[in-house]
């Protein structure tokens, strides 16, 4: 099934440029814009945090096919850009909120930033498409996921989160990170 962009997000930011809405692909943002994008939204962010954590969304969504804009897209939007504040906390290097349903269940702990990314991708791949991972499954709730069957932003909405706006929250997101990088 086929998804009008328009539906999701509204008017192209650019003639050129629309955000995207399929899990797989490419990202097209620069690395420096991302940077840039979640320091407005967060400025005690650490610059060299934002930026090593940007980079590995780059290289660890690439391993995947995944595309690295949706899925920073979904970290500001599960971490408040990094400021957190909910159940999840920083130090937990959990950037999607894995595990996190409420005070007993905050949220699964990952050893670093580049692997709790790693653990953000893969359940992303999973939700698009069937095929196997090409890095080593660090994500214990990979085996939840229903291989295949969500393979665009709208999916996410009442399987990743149980919000059902959850989705047009993302591309909102989007859509102010697409302006913010290409309308200017």
């Amino acid at each position: 099934m086929l998804f009008n962009p328009i539906f999701l997000f509204g008017s192209p930011v650019s003639s050129f440029y629309h955000p995207p809405i399929y899990l797989l692909g490419k990202g097209m943002v620069p690395a420096e814009k991302m940077v840039e994008f979640l320091l407005l939204y967060n400025t005690n962010a650490d610059r060299e945090f934002v930026t090593a954590l940007v980079d590995y969304y780059i290289d660890e969504a690439a391993h995947e096919d995944v595309n690295y804009d949706i899925a920073f897209a979904q970290m500001c939007l599960e971490t408040g850009y990094l400021s957190f504040g909910g159940l999840v906390t920083i130090d937990m290097n959990n950037f999607c909120g894995l595990g996190a349903i409420g005070p007993q269940e905050t949220g699964l702990f990952f050893p670093d930033a580049r692997t709790g990314v790693r653990a953000h991708i893969q359940p992303l791949k999973a939700y698009a498409t069937s095929e196997a991972l090409n890095l080593a499954l660090v994500d214990p709730r990979y085996r939840f996921v229903r291989l295949g069957f969500y393979p665009t932003v709208l999916g996410l909405a009442g399987t990743w989160a149980a919000d059902r706006a959850y989705s047009e929250k993302i591309a909102f997101i989007l859509n102010r990170l697409y302006t913010f990088s290409f309308d200017k």
